[in-house]
């Protein structure tokens, strides 16, 4: 038998380290070739690494949330024949994270020890406290002046006496128990109830106080960043529009209607879409990245659309590449496709980057107005509302139109406000007369 170590591989693009966001094995297990042993993240891209041979595995080199680099070891298995480890190449005990078995060692009665502060068993000891040199202020504290517990401070009770307060709907932490340490007893339940309701009475509400600690790793971490970077470094100016959306449904419920079967059903964004390409052609300025480093403002011809997807794993942008060579339908089938990719996590690191403009979009859930964040280095962005029926004005009666607000965004250090303004006029005057979108 020997040992094999498995080191990150270079997961492409010339990253030098990545985060580790997944195990999908434990030591102790046996794997067979090609098994996935873990799931790593550079950007937003999520790359699985297998296991190249067969064997069980010894030892895990990283915690999730860790960032590992490139070519450090991640994994040690043990293995059929000679393996890839030398055996005074082992790695030295205290690199390899082993926990060590538990002492059973009889504590000082003096103090506790930190194991036993940490342990559940000592949680439960404390329900049948042993007299102690430390133990005397706090039961006088208790048995004698008989305040309330201080704040998080867990009342010492039995079962019994805990399903007795629940059901009479009291919190024990205004209970001064009389026993040792304070342990509250039957007597004292009913000496409180003889005082009267006061504040202890919660009628089956009450207080929780637990605070969970959660570890920004992965995907999450990524969206964090990426949104401290844009709001920190870029003076946003938003600019709200309302859009009379009537035509252009009418006009997509025919197209569906009458579509052949090998075209995608359209929703309003293809149609957004090829607003926006139309409109960055008269203003390019808007279809930019803006490298603030370099005073440097780098403009596209090619319009790459990313599209803002919220998916299980979290928030991803799955870009729409030359969206100015698409037709509507092509636009649908291309965001049809992305939007699964990026919903089963499989979309490709390519798919994911590389957009110069992007539509955030939450539907229904959309709102009246919101103030969407740029995607850095992006200079703009196009939030799209929700949609609703409203009564209009249209000069001598109110009449229901279908109305839905933009909410956008512009990088104020590269776009004027006349220019935002200008470049969502446009979009809005194709939107509301959407033959237009199909004129060259």
């Amino acid at each position: 038998m020997g040992e094999h170590i498995i080191k990150l591989p270079d997961v492409g693009e010339g990253v030098a380290e990545a985060e580790l966001v997944e195990w999908h094995v434990k030591v102790g297990d046996l794997v067979r070739e090609d098994t996935v042993l873990a799931a790593v993240m550079t950007d937003k891209a999520t790359v699985e690494i297998p296991s190249p041979v067969d064997g069980e595995i010894l030892w895990l080199g990283a915690e999730i949330g860790d960032t590992v680099a490139i070519g450090s070891p991640i994994v040690r298995l043990k293995v059929a024949g000679e393996g890839n480890v030398k055996p005074e190449s082992s790695p030295a005990a205290e690199t390899i994270k082993v926990e060590p078995p538990a002492k059973l060692a009889t504590p000082k009665p003096e103090a506790a020890t930190p194991a036993q502060k940490a342990s559940p068993a000592a949680g439960e000891a404390k329900a049948r406290p042993a007299p102690s040199p430390a133990s005397p202020k706090s039961t006088t504290r208790s048995t004698v002046s008989g305040a309330p517990r201080a704040e998080g401070e867990k009342p010492l009770a039995s079962p019994a006496i805990r399903l007795r307060a629940r059901e009479a709907g009291i919190d024990l932490r205004q209970v001064a128990g009389s026993g040792p340490a304070g342990r509250i007893s039957h007597e004292d339940i009913e000496a409180f109830l003889a005082r009267g309701p006061q504040v202890a009475r919660i009628s089956g509400l009450a207080r929780n106080d637990a605070v969970e600690d959660i570890k920004v790793i992965g995907l999450r971490r990524k969206i964090a960043e990426k949104m401290t970077l844009a709001k920190s470094r870029i003076p946003h100016i938003t600019y709200v529009e309302e859009i009379d959306v009537t035509a252009l449904e009418d006009l997509r419920a025919a197209l569906n209607k009458e579509k052949r079967a090998d075209r995608p059903k359209l929703t309003l964004l293809p149609f957004l879409m090829r607003a926006m390409v139309k409109s960055i052609a008269d203003q390019p300025n808007l279809n930019a990245l803006f490298d603030d480093e370099g005073g440097i403002i780098h403009q596209h011809g090619g319009v790459h659309i990313g599209i803002a997807a919220q998916t299980p794993s979290g928030l991803v942008v799955p870009v729409v590449k030359h969206a100015e060579a698409r037709d509507i339908w092509e636009c649908a089938a291309e965001l049809n496709r992305l939007a699964e990719a990026a919903k089963s996590g499989t979309a490709t690191r390519d798919e994911l980057s590389g957009s110069t403009i992007t539509i955030t979009s939450l539907g229904a859930m959309g709102g009246v107005a919101t103030t969407p964040v740029i995607n850095h280095p992006e200079v703009a962005i196009i939030g799209v509302n929700k949609m609703m029926v409203r009564p209009v004005w249209d000069g001598t009666q109110f009449i229901p139109r279908k109305m839905m607000n933009l909410s956008s965004s512009f990088d104020h250090r590269v776009i004027d406000g006349w220019d935002a303004a200008v470049f969502v006029q446009r979009i809005k005057t194709l939107l509301e007369t959407p033959a237009l979108i199909f004129v060259d």
